[in-house]
């Protein structure tokens, strides 16, 4: 293998396709990157056998081939090449690569071709295309509330779902629960389900953020987006992801407009004085809301707002981050706060009924 690039689209490339290599494999092909040189074309490749990424890399090929180099290594010295054009040559009998730039010279021992796994292909009728900006929006609202637990892996994906013209994405961590529906401007050719990975959803939307459309296609335990070029795979999550419209109460007895930006941020101030698991509390009377918090050894917070309550006095309290995401994730403009009672699940959703929804556990407060 013999290629020529420039450092530049080098670096960039290494950048994006080494967020997949692993980095406590056992494996140590999996904490490399492959660069592939076939039919004139170079693709870099990486894995920690849960997502996949191939980048591809703008270069002229002078001779075909595979190797597989350290991923941190490589950034590092691409990073401080000294030239624009850099060459990078197999040389089989050293087991190394040379790579050029300028009068700066490297050898570079590879690692085992044959332990880098093989990478998925995608074959005609599988491919389903959706606007990719809708798409990674949809992610951004849901994302936060997919489980980090491992011990409970269903919870640490989100359910995709896409048919006709609405795009569905639900998440959850057991105490709280977000779905985002979106109505897409055209109805997609096909249609799709998957518990994706969270942290695969996230890494697509940095990939895609500046993208028109992306391409999924989902298998029996595998999906596969592509955009501009680059292709991410992962890993479907085994197991029966919660049927979360049996968690929506039915009715609820406030249903409360609030301006969006203001209660967020009133709760993003009084959350400075909720610390080691104190608990944000919001106590209701008619007219108003004071949020408030309280940390033994270290002090109180708190703030009034007029609200439109009416009725008995009610107080509740919330995790104070859990809340701060739920807000933060309707993206502007009036809230909906819907309550039963202090110790039942609060309902934040959008005001102007764009198909955000967000359920969020109450924490027993000790009065």
């Amino acid at each position: 293998m013999k290629l020529t690039t420039t450092r530049d689209d080098l670096f960039a490339q290494l950048q994006t396709v080494t967020r997949a290599a692993s980095t406590r494999s056992a494996i140590q092909a999996l904490s490399g990157v492959q660069v592939a040189a076939r039919s004139g074309a170079v693709e870099l490749r990486a894995t920690d056998m849960e997502i996949g990424l191939r980048v591809p890399l703008p270069a002229t090929v002078e001779r075909e081939g595979a190797v597989v180099l350290p991923a941190r290594l490589l950034v590092d010295v691409v990073r401080a090449l000294p030239a624009k054009e850099v060459s990078l040559e197999l040389r089989p009998a050293e087991q190394d690569v040379e790579l050029k730039a300028g009068q700066a010279t490297f050898h570079i021992r590879t690692l085992r071709l044959e332990d880098f796994p093989p990478f998925p292909e995608v074959e005609a009728g599988e491919r389903v295309e959706v606007p990719a900006k809708a798409f990674i929006e949809t992610v951004a609202r849901v994302a936060r509330s997919a489980s980090r637990d491992e011990t409970r892996p269903v919870l640490t994906g989100i359910l995709v779902s896409a048919s006709g013209d609405e795009l569905r994405m639900v998440a959850t961590d057991s105490y709280r629960l977000a779905v985002k529906e979106t109505k897409l401007e055209a109805p997609l050719a096909g249609e799709l389900e998957a518990n994706v990975p969270a942290r695969a959803l996230q890494e697509l939307a940095r990939i895609a953020a500046d993208a028109e459309r992306l391409g999924v296609a989902v298998r029996t335990n595998q999906v596969i987006f592509d955009v501009d070029g680059i292709v991410l795979s992962s890993r479907l999550i085994d197991g029966q992801f919660p049927n979360y419209r049996q968690l929506l109460p039915e009715s609820y007895e406030h249903e409360l407009r609030l301006a969006g930006g203001e209660v967020t941020d009133v709760v993003r101030r009084i959350s400075l004085l909720a610390q080691k698991n104190a608990p944000l509390r919001l106590a209701f009377q008619e007219g108003e809301l004071t949020v408030s918090a309280r940390t033994p050894d270290i002090g109180e917070a708190s703030e009034t707002i007029p609200v439109p309550f009416s009725g008995e006095p009610m107080e509740i309290g919330f995790n104070p981050d859990f809340l701060r995401d739920g807000l933060e994730s309707v993206d502007g403009g009036d809230v909906l706060l819907k309550l039963i009672s202090a110790l039942r699940p609060g309902l934040i959703s959008a005001a102007d009924g764009s198909g955000f929804l967000y359920l969020l556990m109450p924490i027993r407060l000790n009065v």
